[in-house]
């Protein structure tokens, strides 16, 4: 039956139910990003994600007199909604940046499109402020900021912390460790999550018993962080993936910077288990589209406990060349 995939639909179709809820996520999420449901949300991930395709396209080698012409229309179009509903947002400034950069690329291009969208982009762009910083393609200086020997020590430091002393996590580091998390890499820079803290200490008692293998130490954790992915990011099922992919990206940033704010962590398995989703969706008061990626447990580090060593796999068990 496994070597078919049509006997798998059907097993997972008729006896199997482990899929159910991967299946019901990813179409809400279709249903959002095609606004049928949060159509705010899915206009701004519409707009994020053309605005960097643009950008690739501006730092493309050659780069061409025309392009971006089956998609530059539907974004000023999505500037437009972004400016009025949000016209406070935080990245507009890197919007607009973009879109002047273009059109100041494109400006030789007869391209009825072009013409039609850098007319419209006049409009909307006609009081924009200066930046004080372009946010546009840039040359980036070859000058590293730390040694590997530095960020190696920082990764062999870095294990899971199981045993916190009680004092409070200054949720003002927690937020500094989440903006280094920020610059991660996303694909199209959709960045599909987000962080939900818990340190309410009634609420955390609830919170840290819902993952799987907390017995034992769930009492010790001050702070639980649940990084929330979100599936309304993508028009298509073939990046279904990807909210587990990015969000791990900047998980891993994240605790890396915990250690260097004198905070420790455990990363937390997030196991796809009925009854546990359902928890925690109620819990989070999560839309449908939206998915637990994973739990990690935060705190100040009790020094007179232990904490494993971990070895890790030699270099050539994990590298081959080809």
């Amino acid at each position: 039956m496994h070597k078919s995939t049509f006997f798998s639909k059907v097993y997972y179709t008729f006896f199997s139910s482990a899929f159910d809820r991967e299946f019901q996520a990813v179409l809400s999420g279709k249903a959002a990003y095609f606004n049928l449901g949060n159509s705010e949300e899915a206009n701004v991930v519409l707009l994020t994600r053309n605005i960097h395709r643009i950008e690739k396209g501006l730092l493309m080698k050659p780069r061409r007199q025309t392009f971006a012409t089956k998609f530059i229309g539907e974004t000023v179009h999505a500037l437009k909604k972004t400016l009025a509903s949000h016209p406070g947002s935080g990245q507009l400034s890197y919007y607009q940046d973009v879109l002047t950069a273009y059109f100041e690329a494109t400006e030789e291009s007869q391209d009825p499109t072009i013409v039609r969208s850098r007319e419209q982009y006049a409009i909307l762009s006609s009081s924009k402020q200066a930046s004080i910083e372009k946010k546009v393609p840039y040359r980036r200086t070859n000058k590293q900021p730390i040694t590997f020997e530095d960020f190696y020590r920082l990764c062999k430091r870095r294990r899971s912390v199981r045993w916190f002393t009680d004092q409070p996590v200054d949720r003002g580091l927690i937020d500094k460790a989440i903006e280094a998390a920020n610059q991660s890499p996303s694909a199209c820079n959709r960045q599909p999550f987000r962080y939900v803290i818990i340190d309410d200490p009634t609420k955390l008692a609830y919170a840290v018993k819902l993952p799987m293998g907390t017995a034992g130490y769930s009492h010790s954790i001050t702070a639980l962080i649940v990084c929330v992915g979100n599936l309304a990011a993508y028009f298509d099922e073939r990046d279904r993936h990807l909210i587990y992919i990015d969000g791990s990206l900047a998980n891993m940033a994240l605790m890396f910077a915990l250690e260097t704010l004198g905070l420790s962590s455990v990363p937390i398995n997030w196991p796809d288990i009925e009854d546990r989703e359902e928890k925690m969706e109620k819990f989070l008061g999560l839309a449908k589209f939206e998915r637990p990626i994973m739990c990690i447990g935060i705190g100040y580090p009790d020094l007179d406990e232990l904490v494993a060593y971990s070895d890790k796999k030699p270099l050539g068990a994990i590298r081959v060349y080809k």
